[in-house]
């Protein structure tokens, strides 16, 4: 319930005009100051509060820019930015693709001379770096902008509060952590890529209500429904990369491709075949000159199979390891050194178990549908031995 903060701000007058021993001299001027103190306090205090519900919305304002570029801008972030003077926006801008021009430029480009003497937000720290952009202090300095409010620093160790320093040094006023939290999720695939060198890990599963992931058949087609579907095939478009593990290939002969949603390019499909078993029968192996397709495998996979696929078009990845086992930490190290940011784990079982015990699963989407397989242990979303995340300690 909303509480009137006239009664503290009345307080605090008090004790700011009547404190200590002196009280007794000045009471009579202090009560007569403190009726004059109070209107004026509580205008301060209402006005403040505008500014930064204010502020609050303009930067929400750029976090939807920002999520427009969603699936466009890897191995980039999502990127919003918005000019506002006296209250009113006058450019904004989110960064579309990579290569393309970044949030701020599009801002200052859309603001002309109104950015001079405007408040810039945006949702990471600017960069003062020569990429494949030119940096975007430099123009945030020539445009006349008086002052920056960044959500979130820049991990990137090019950027990581050098570009607020330049601004700074500069005489720009710069302020960070606004919307900090949602600044971060919205980019946790590049903060997961820059921070732990690897990508963002995304298992997805369709299951049943007892958490199997096909019948007792094996057959794992159509789980759930149509919504269901779409919305996997969005996560789909979202993401660099697919992996699924080679069982899951051979058994149902996917396509692993985003149809069902805008996709403005498709994911690299990755197959975990530890000795290179991918038949050249397959949807994956028969399209792979269409859509980029690897088979990560050890040095231990038969060389003619290797053969067979690279010359179907498949690029085939050799992973080393410890054991005969594909390690899918080596594998997750030598995808992020390709600039891939995210990857959809899409299963099977066994996979999903080796990813968690891996490490390298920092989300789970699970789709389930009304219905109940039995079967035991078959088929199991978490393979047969792993427990399923909710159950892992510390997660």
């Amino acid at each position: 319930m909303f509480q009137s903060p006239l009664p503290l701000l009345a307080f605090l007058a008090w004790r700011a005009v009547g404190r200590g021993r002196n009280f007794a001299k000045f009471r009579g001027w202090g009560i007569g100051r403190l009726v004059l103190l109070t209107p004026c306090v509580t205008r301060c205090y209402l006005a403040r509060g505008m500014q930064d519900a204010l502020a609050l919305r303009i930067m929400r304002r750029a976090l939807e820019l920002a999520m427009r570029g969603r699936g466009r801008t890897s191995p980039n972030p999502m990127v919003g930015a918005v000019l506002a003077k006296d209250g009113t926006i006058v450019g904004e801008g989110y960064h579309a693709r990579v290569g393309g021009p970044h949030a701020e430029i599009v801002a200052l480009d859309a603001a002309a001379e109104g950015a001079r003497g405007a408040t810039l937000y945006v949702t990471l720290e600017p960069c003062c770096h020569m990429g494949r952009t030119p940096p975007c202090t430099e123009a945030i300095l020539r445009s006349g902008v008086a002052k920056v409010i960044a959500a979130v620093e820049d991990p990137n160790p090019a950027v990581c509060g050098q570009g607020i320093a330049r601004l700074r040094d500069a005489g720009v006023a710069v302020e960070v952590g606004l919307c900090d939290a949602e600044a971060r999720a919205l980019n946790a695939a590049f903060f997961t890529w820059v921070t732990l060198g690897r990508p963002l890990g995304i298992l997805k599963a369709g299951m049943s209500l007892d958490g199997k992931i096909a019948t007792r058949t094996g057959d794992a087609r159509w789980i759930t429904g149509e919504p269901a579907r779409r919305r996997a095939h969005q996560m789909r478009a979202e993401a660099d990369a697919i992996l699924i593990g080679v069982e899951t290939a051979l058994r149902d002969d996917p396509l692993l491709t985003a149809r069902e949603a805008p996709a403005p390019r498709q994911p690299l499909r990755i197959v975990a075949d530890s000795q290179a078993r991918l038949p050249l029968r397959q949807q994956l192996a028969r399209t792979a000159c269409e859509v980029p397709t690897v088979v990560a495998t050890t040095p231990g996979a038969p060389g003619d199979r290797v053969a067979a696929l690279q010359a179907a078009g498949v690029e085939v990845l050799v992973v080393d390891g410890p054991g005969p086992r594909l390690d899918l930490k080596a594998l997750a190290g030598a995808l992020a050194k390709r600039d891939i940011t995210s990857v959809l784990i899409e299963g099977g079982g066994t996979l999903h178990a080796a990813a968690l015990e891996a490490g390298i699963v920092d989300r789970v989407a699970l789709f389930v549908a009304p219905s109940s397989w039995g079967g035991g242990r078959r088929c199991p979303c978490w393979g047969a031995s792993a427990p399923p995340p909710s159950r892992r300690p510390g997660d």
